[in-house]
Formats: C-alpha cells, structure tokens, sequence
C-alpha cells in the first residue's frame, strides 16, 4: 500500500505525457514529420518524474488550469449555441467531451501537488 502512494502523485504527469503521445500518433498518421515538435509538450512532465521541482510544478498546474478552463468555456459556449463554430471544430469539442473535464481534474490535481509540496 506504501508503493501505491508513493505512485499516486505522479498520475497527473502520466496522464499528459500519455495524451501527448496520442496526440502526436494522431497528427503524426495524417501530416508526417511536422508532428515531432508535439513531443517537445511532453518534455516538462517528463522531467517532473525524473527530477521534481516545486516551481515547475506550479507552473504546470496553473498553466494547465486556465488552459482547462478556457476548454470548459469553450466547450459551454459551443453546447449553448452563443458562438458559432465550423463544423470540424464542432467534430472536436464534441470528441473531447470526456478528456476536457480529465484535463481540468489532472491540472489541479498537479496544483493541488505543488501546493501540498509533495516533491
């Protein structure tokens, strides 16, 4: 059980650098070689598991937190019909559905981390 907790603090970062991934297999399949620069987004989740840092670690949560949020909005606003959206972004929103709330959950999940000092 002492494992378990010892792992639990770095399910925020897994969850990124596995969404950074599927991101760049995505972009990569459909535009080739102008995927790589995606992988440079994994980098900062990547050295949080490696070597922690408390600063770095605030800046990813509160990065990733407005970055959320402007997502909900985004995604609010798309349900309620106040912007209008091409149909492709529409195809989007509609798809990150689930992975806009887990985005959000993770962010401050990786604040909360930064704040408690668990590095």
């Amino acid at each position: 059980m002492k494992s378990l907790n010892h792992f639990y603090k770095f399910v925020p970062y897994l969850y990124f650098i596995s969404i950074t991934i599927i991101w760049f297999t995505i972009i990569n399949k459909t535009n080739g070689i102008s995927a790589y620069p995606i992988l440079l987004f994994g980098i900062p989740f990547i050295w949080q598991l490696i070597k922690p840092s408390n600063k770095l670690n605030f800046a990813l949560g509160i990065t990733f937190v407005c970055v959320s949020s402007y997502l909900i909005i985004a995604y609010i606003s798309d349900s309620l019909d106040i912007i209008h959206l091409s149909s492709s972004t529409k195809n989007l929103l509609f798809l990150g559905g689930i992975f806009i709330p887990t985005n959000f959950i993770m962010s401050l999940w990786i604040f909360r981390n930064s704040l408690k000092g668990h590095f």
